[in-house]
This record gives structure tokens, C-alpha cells and sequence, in this order.
């Protein structure tokens, strides 16, 4: 069974922020202490990082399902939550991210390189980071935000410097073990490759590696004999070996023949340019008649060499069985490497460019949707969006809070340009899951009932009562319980006292 996974696709789930809480300082002597509620943790991250130890994507093929952990919520005596621990995905080097159409999000080469896949959610304020000198008691705080949730496609393509292509049980297997100090399975049976097989090689003073394609078939550009995944690894090899089978004993098929099919296939196969790779019909290639031990197939390979050599081919006759003409195609492919890799065009990293936004960006704006129930208004905008999912919807003061920063924002303006009306629907979020008001003009909460929102009254008496003040109170409440007594006696005295057992 094959343990070698080059293509999966992931999904993420960052962690989600903790909560803020609302809490007031408790203390003796002190039954109104002021807000003390924390701030929520901020939610894990996940991020691809290039671990050279890891040479195949099989874990995840495994475990598609990978969520970081997510934020403890606030607690009072103004305790903030601990954040979520980050979630770092080892991948092997080569590896492709890229989403579901296509977009290259990453190329991670090298050791310790890393792409953040998916942000964890902010925290939640509690009540002490929203107090302020006009909201002096907030009895709210802020929820949450969720985890980036995001779905990506891991694709590894094989850094090697030379890549042995050619029809299956052509001997690619066999040439790589007798090269270098690889161990590949070897059999006298197609497709005997399933996955990729490195290697390394030194000649004199240059040092390469080799790569075992598996065998490709008319077809292969196209996704037959899963010839797409077995070219992916091609791209990005600067030389490539056409290794031909000399002794086979298949209808139809002679050295020339088998060298112009696997030439087609590598022409229709486009490789990605933001990689960097350029077409593989344009890159170094030689040829290597395989299988010369056999008397008949070196007659062969004697006869149509001067005719691939005519196209502008070097051309070798070998057998890995026999161990001849290696130490010849070894240092020519030294040399071819070391051209390429002369010729390889270094790719300048793109200069950062940093575009502040301008101070009165809103960062949002209005589109207008005509339905059949009639016209809709939808809110697009980052912030707006975040505001919608940190807001606690059961706590009518949090509503008004919310109802204040959009109108800060602008929102409530450009609402009644756009046409909006009292009762008109307004959407605020993603439209898979945006959060539906019935708008009105202004929004009023019930905490105003009792002063302006954010506030206590009790908080604004700052009236110390004296002792003459305390004892002049005390003395009227006993007061009023002796007249209580005195009317009570008097009632029973006159005959309406009534025993509540006879009602």
C-alpha cells in the first residue's frame, strides 16, 4: 500500500476570541465598587510551516479537519481570558497552497517557511474597557469574534534537479537505485511506481538530486493513469531524462515512437508561471536508451541514436543491470544541472508596499437588492461586521451600543441615501450568514429609562449622609411603625379586625 499523499485538501477552523464579561467590583463597604469585567483572549491561529523531516501529506489526508484553540472568556476583578495556543501544520518542502479555484495563495521552499492559513477571532472587551467618563456603568460587554474558517488545497510538487520520465517499466527505478544510494521498489510489472522516488547523486564536485517519476501514457496531460499528478512533479526539475526502453516486446512500440508521445505530454502540460517554471518542452533534456544488456536492444539503441542525436538530443546508451555507461550519463548530468542552474532566473521577492488608508475611509458601503418581498439593504464592510458578531443581541443596552458606533460610522446616512425607510430590511454581514434588523431611524434601549445609556444614577449621588442626618432618619421609620401599630389596634378595637383563617 502506497504511504505517499501529494495532494489534500484541509479544513481549517482558527480559534474563536473569548468573551468579554460584565461584572461589578464587589467589596465591603463598598456595594457600587464600578465595572471590573476582563477583556476576552484573542483565538488561535493556524499556520503551514516547512518542516524538512516530513516528506508526504498523509497526516492530513488522514486528519483533513484541523481546528486551533480558541480563547477563554473574561472574568471579573478585571481578569482578562488567556489567548488560544496557536496550531503550526508541518508540511514538506514544495508544498503548493492554493484554493478551491485555483489561487495560489502560497509556495512554501525552504526550511522554517510559513504561510498563516486561517486568523484567529479578537477578543471580546469586558465592561471595564468600555467604560469611560460618559459610560461610566456599562451593564454590557462584547462577545467574541469567530475563527477565520477557510478551506485550502495542499499540493506538493518535488524539488529535485533531474526528473527520470518515460513509459512505465522503462527502468526509471532501477537507474535511480544504481545512481545513487536510493532504494526504490523494483518489479517486472507496470506502474510498479506509484509515488515520486528521490535521490541523491555527486559527480566530482557537483552535488544533485534525481527523481523517479512514475511511468506516463498517451494520455497523461489529460489525467490518464493519474498522469497530472505524476507531472505535477515535474515542474519543477531543471533537466529532464527521457528514459527509453530498448527491449520491449509491446506492439507499436520502438524508441522514437515512445520518445515523441511522452514529448507531446510534457508539451500540453502547462506548468504554473507565478512558480516561476517555464514550459517543459523548453527545458534540457537527454535522452537515455535503457536495457543494453540485452544484445537486441543494444542493436536498437545503436540504430536510432544517430537519429535522436539528429534532433539536437544527447543521447546514452546504458543498463542499469550491468552498471555500463553510468559513470558517463552521471557527470553529463552534472554538467547539464550545473548550466541550468547558471541559467535559472533568480526571481526578485516584490517590494513591499504599504498603502495606509485614508483617515475618513469608512470602510464600508450599501448595496441595494430588489427581491420579490421588495428592496433590501446590505451593509458590506469589515468593521460593521465584526461590530454585528461581538454584540450580545439578548442585552438591549448592548443593542443601543452597537446602534451608536454604526451611526458614528455613518451607516444610518448613507442608509437613507440609498432609500432605506423605517421598517426596510437591512442586512449587516457575509450572505451566508448575515444578521437581519428590521431598521429604524434610532434605535432606543431600555437602560434609558433610567439615564442616558452607560450611566447610574445611583453612581452620580455622591452625597455622604451625617450622623445627625442618619439619626433623624432612623427615629422616622420608628416613627411610622408606631403609627402603623396604633392605627392597626385601633381597627381591631372598632371590630373590623378580621382573622385571615375566616376569609
Amino acid at each position: 500500500m502506497a504511504t505517499f499523499v501529494d495532494r489534500v485538501v484541509l479544513n481549517l477552523q482558527a480559534g474563536n476570541g473569548g468573551h468579554g464579561v460584565a461584572s461589578i467590583h464587589r467589596e465591603k463597604f463598598k456595594p457600587l465598587g464600578g465595572p471590573d469585567g476582563g477583556n476576552g483572549g484573542r483565538g488561535g491561529d493556524i499556520t503551514l510551516r516547512v518542516d524538512p523531516q516530513i516528506t508526504t501529506l498523509l497526516e492530513y489526508h488522514h486528519g483533513p479537519h484541523r481546528k486551533a484553540q480558541s480563547g477563554r472568556p473574561g472574568e471579573g476583578d478585571e481578569r482578562n481570558g488567556a489567548q488560544g495556543e496557536d496550531l503550526v501544520l508541518a508540511v514538506p518542502d514544495g508544498t503548493v497552497v492554493t484554493t478551491r479555484d485555483g489561487e495560489i495563495l502560497a509556495d512554501l521552499v525552504g526550511a522554517g517557511a510559513e504561510y498563516a492559513a486561517a486568523k484567529g477571532g479578537r477578543g471580546g472587551l469586558g465592561n471595564k474597557a468600555l467604560a469611560s467618563r460618559r459610560r461610566k456603568a456599562p451593564g454590557f460587554a462584547l462577545k467574541g469574534e469567530p475563527g477565520e474558517s477557510r478551506e485550502v488545497i495542499l499540493e506538493l510538487k518535488t524539488l529535485a534537479d533531474v526528473a527520470l520520465i518515460g513509459f512505465p517499466s522503462a527502468g526509471k527505478s532501477s537507474l535511480v537505485s544504481v545512481l545513487s544510494a536510493a532504494r526504490p521498489k523494483i518489479a517486472d510489472y507496470p506502474f510498479t511506481t506509484l509515488v515520486p522516488n528521490l535521490g541523491v547523486v555527486t559527480a566530482g564536485g557537483e552535488r544533485f538530486t534525481v527523481a523517479d517519476v512514475p511511468g506516463l501514457i498517451p494520455g497523461a496531460s489529460e489525467g490518464k493513469g493519474l498522469g497530472l499528478q505524476f507531472l505535477r512533479h515535474v515542474e519543477r526539475c531543471h533537466v529532464l531524462v527521457h528514459v527509453i526502453d530498448c527491449a520491449t516486446l509491446e506492439p507499436g512500440r520502438d524508441p522514437l515512437t515512445d520518445l515523441d508521445v511522452i514529448e507531446h505530454e510534457l508539451a500540453e502540460y502547462v506548468p504554473d508561471a507565478s512558480l516561476g517554471g517555464i514550459p517543459l518542452a523548453d527545458r534540457v533534456r537527454m535522452v537515455v536508451l535503457n536495457k543494453a544488456d540485452v544484445p537486441e536492444a543494444r542493436e536498437l539503441a545503436e540504430m536510432v541514436k544517430p537519429d535522436l542525436e539528429a534532433r539536437g538530443l544527447e543521447v546514452h546508451i546504458v543498463s542499469a543491470v550491468a552498471h555500463t555507461g553510468l559513470k558517463e550519463l552521471t557527470f553529463a548530468l552534472a554538467g547539464a544541472v550545473s548550466r541550468a542552474r547558471a541559467e535559472q532566473i533568480v526571481i526578485e521577492p516584490a517590494r513591499a508596499v504599504v498603502r495606509p488608508k485614508a483617515i475618513d475611509d469608512s470602510q464600508f458601503h450599501i448595496r441595494r437588492e430588489n427581491t420579490a418581498e421588495g428592496p433590501l439593504f446590505r451593509v458590506i464592510g469589515d468593521r460593521p461586521t465584526r461590530w454585528v458578531r461581538q454584540t450580545d443581541f439578548g442585552n438591549d443596552e448592548a443593542v443601543g451600543y452597537l446602534a451608536e458606533r454604526l451611526n458614528r460610522l455613518g451607516v444610518e446616512e448613507e442608509l437613507l441615501k440609498a432609500g432605506a425607510v423605517a421598517g426596510s430590511t437591512v442586512l449587516i454581514g457575509p450572505e451566508d450568514d448575515a444578521v437581519v434588523f428590521d431598521w429604524q431611524p434610532t434605535i432606543s434601549a431600555g437602560a434609558e429609562l433610567l439615564g442616558q445609556r452607560g450611566t447610574d444614577i445611583r453612581l452620580e449621588d455622591r452625597h455622604r449622609p451625617t450622623r445627625g442626618e442618619k439619626r433623624e432618619a432612623f427615629h422616622g421609620k420608628m416613627d411610622a411603625a408606631a403609627a402603623a401599630r396604633q392605627e392597626l389596634e385601633k381597627d381591631r378595637r372598632a371590630g373590623v379586625w378580621t382573622d385571615p383563617e375566616d376569609t
